[in-house]
């Protein structure tokens, strides 16, 4: 199903309501469509086995957990540094959110959270003496106008 190539009009309907609401039960999926809970089964399973659908997951307030400063760090590399291996060790800072490999000045651009901003200072503290970082740039994220923000899927082709 390469991509969104073989999708139709439903397949893009399931997607747009499970990104809404990814607890909905196959039989109300099949009457938001039209179809039966068991085809409505077949297409989800195929979507997941082509690799759209990528797996599920519950949507936390982070402050409500006691991590109440988001930022937003760019990373430099050294010149000698491998960015795979960099990569890897960003991985085990378990700090880190999100973590986008980028074109421009930076290298990486990280989400992080932190209880306060001594933790965040802490962080950074973290990511400059990882080997292979030469420079990081943080901004702090003031308010969240919206995240993960669920928007139509492109028309098919």
């Amino acid at each position: 199903m390469e991509g969104s190539r073989h999708m139709d009009a439903v397949d893009r309907q399931l997607i747009q309501a499970l990104r809404e609401n990814g607890r909905a039960s196959y039989a109300e999926l099949g009457r938001l469509v039209g179809l039966s809970g068991p085809s409505v089964t077949d297409r989800i399973n195929r979507l997941e086995t082509a690799g759209v659908i990528t797996g599920y997951r519950a949507t936390v307030d982070a402050a409500s957990l006691g991590l109440g400063v988001t930022a937003l760090i760019g990373i430099s590399l050294s010149d000698a540094a491998d960015h795979e291996d960099v990569a890897r060790r960003l991985r085990d800072l378990a700090e880190i959110e999100d973590c986008w490999f980028i074109a421009g000045d930076d290298s990486f651009m990280l989400k992080v959270r932190a209880s306060d901003v001594d933790g965040l200072e802490k962080i950074i503290r973290k990511l400059s003496g990882t080997r292979g970082v030469s420079r990081t740039r943080t901004t702090i994220v003031l308010s969240t106008k919206w995240e993960n923000r669920v928007g139509d899927l492109p028309e098919e082709r």
